[in-house]
This record gives C-alpha cells, sequence and structure tokens, in this order.
C-alpha cells in the first residue's frame, strides 16, 4: 500500500499576511498555536482532504511549501531517498506528544517532509 500524503507546511514572509491570504482564498480554519508563530490549517481534513499548518520563514532560508509523507520507519526512508541519490536535511527529531518528522531534498533539492505518528 502506498504512503499517504499527510500534513503540507507554508512558509512566508509576512506570516499574518500569509494566513490572512490562504485563509480569504480558501475559507480555511487556521487556529494559532500560543507561545509560537504557527497556524494549524483544518482545510477540510475531517472529510477527505488533508490538514497542514503555516509559518514565518526560518532565517536564511527562502518562503517554501513543504509536503510530508506518512511513513512507519523515518530512518528506513531517509536511508532509501540517500541510496536513490536524495540528501537527509532534519534526521528523526520527536513533536512533543504528536510523533517525529524528519526532512531529506529529492535529486533537484526539493525538500520533502516524512511523518510518523506517535506510537
Amino acid at each position: 500500500m502506498p504512503n499517504p500524503v499527510c500534513h503540507f507546511e507554508i512558509s512566508g514572509k509576512d506570516y499574518k499576511k500569509t494566513i490572512g491570504f490562504y485563509k480569504d482564498l480558501f475559507d480555511w480554519e487556521i487556529s494559532e498555536h500560543a507561545g509560537m508563530p504557527y497556524g494549524m490549517v483544518a482545510a477540510g481534513a475531517e472529510k477527505d482532504a488533508i490538514g497542514g499548518g503555516i509559518s514565518p520563514v526560518q532565517e536564511g532560508t527562502p518562503p517554501s511549501l513543504t509536503f510530508y509523507v506518512m511513513v512507519d520507519d523515518l530512518q528506513a526512508y531517509l536511508d532509501k531517498a540517500g541510496k536513490l541519490g536524495g540528501k537527509t536535511v532534519v534526521p528523526p527529531t520527536p513533536i512533543p506528544g504528536i510523533g517525529s518528522f524528519a526532512m531529506f531534498a529529492d535529486l533537484d533539492g526539493n525538500v520533502v517532509g516524512l511523518y510518523k505518528g506517535k506510537e
């Protein structure tokens, strides 16, 4: 069975404007986390769509759009990506209370996220 795309992230130069743009454009429900600039996007995830997040651009990086693929073993998929010519960008990293993630760059430098739910 193929691994599903389970989450997306959009980063923008002006975090509040980026949230407003997508909220107004698609009527997305976006709730901000207390204490950190990250908006969780429902985007109909309870029906037939995936949810996501909107964040400010990290210092020294351009705005980006990343999708995350659900896998059962983060390191195994990073290793597989490496054997196919990809490169690890972020090693397996816990997200407290949620699960863990990792990221790799494909052959053209596109960054793809991997996600594993908490056990």
